[in-house]
């Protein structure tokens, strides 16, 4: 998945800052209902990184069964926010 496509898939463009709010609402709608759909745990872990970034990711129960995706999810969280990964 590149964050690009991911961009034009769920808003129309690549220019994030350009997406009226009420498209916003709605990508982040759709990129919900796949992340609910999708089996691939790559592709799961894309989308909910997605999701983290703009501010409407479930929590890691919901979204990650194994307890490494949840681990991998925290350490993902840690480096967006600018906080070094615990190991």
């Amino acid at each position: 998945m590149q964050f690009d496509d991911q961009l034009r898939r769920y808003f129309g463009r690549t220019d994030i800052d350009a997406v009226p709010a009420e498209a916003i609402a709605a990508g982040v709608e759709r990129m919900r209902v796949d992340l609910g759909l999708e089996k691939d745990r790559g592709r799961r872990f894309a989308l909910w990184c997605l999701l983290f970034l703009m501010g409407d990711a479930p929590d890691l129960d919901i979204a990650f069964k194994d307890a490494a995706d949840r681990d991998a999810a925290r350490n993902f969280m840690d480096l967006a926010q600018g906080d070094p990964p615990l190991d």
